[in-house]
């Protein structure tokens, strides 16, 4: 890899997971598209779902087939409450489970909302080269998933690992990342 990696484009789709929410009051979901925007990516499509279990897992699943989609923002639908399956959802698509997302989440919230975050099941994974990020519902939360950990992992130009090789096609699954040194 050169000293300086070229910023590649990656096309993201969001999901809002909510009973409640419409396009009109998703702020959570306005700020993952307008995050993707600014940092230069495209967004793919954007939907709104109910907390089922079966509608979320066909939306994420249409889009893990869908060659225009590369990476997944879902928020909502992560906490404890009896209508929050996010995960159960979701976590039966992935190839891979991405642990390491979930846990720097948490470590990340609770500078932010102290022991509060263990109420948090925010889980990533990687589904056919299509990479999943699923965070809680709040607006803050998702500023905290995407400033924290998301934007850098969509970001080509982060060393000394990111996923957009990977998942643009440019990279095997058996690349390394790049030595730190």
């Amino acid at each position: 890899m050169s000293a300086t990696a070229e910023f590649i484009p990656v096309n993201v789709a969001i999901l809002t997971v909510s009973d409640t929410r419409t396009e009109a009051t998703d702020t959570s979901g306005k700020l993952l598209a307008d995050s993707v925007r600014e940092a230069g990516h495209q967004v793919s499509d954007q939907q709104i779902s109910l907390d089922d279990v079966y509608k979320i897992r066909a939306i994420v699943s249409a889009w893990i087939a869908a060659p225009n989609v590369e990476a997944v923002l879902i928020t909502g639908g992560t906490g404890f409450s009896g209508r929050d399956t996010t995960p159960e959802a979701v976590q039966p698509l992935f190839d891979k489970n991405i642990e390491g997302f979930g846990e720097l989440f948490r470590q990340i919230s609770y500078n932010e909302i102290g022991t509060s975050t263990i109420q948090s099941r925010a889980v990533g994974g990687l589904a056919n080269n299509t990479v999943i990020f699923c965070m809680p519902g709040s607006t803050n939360a998702c500023r905290t998933a995407w400033n924290g950990i998301i934007q850098q992992q969509l970001d080509s130009t982060h060393k000394p690992c990111n996923y957009v090789k990977l998942i643009t096609g440019q990279r095997s699954t058996a690349e390394a990342c790049e030595s730190r040194g």
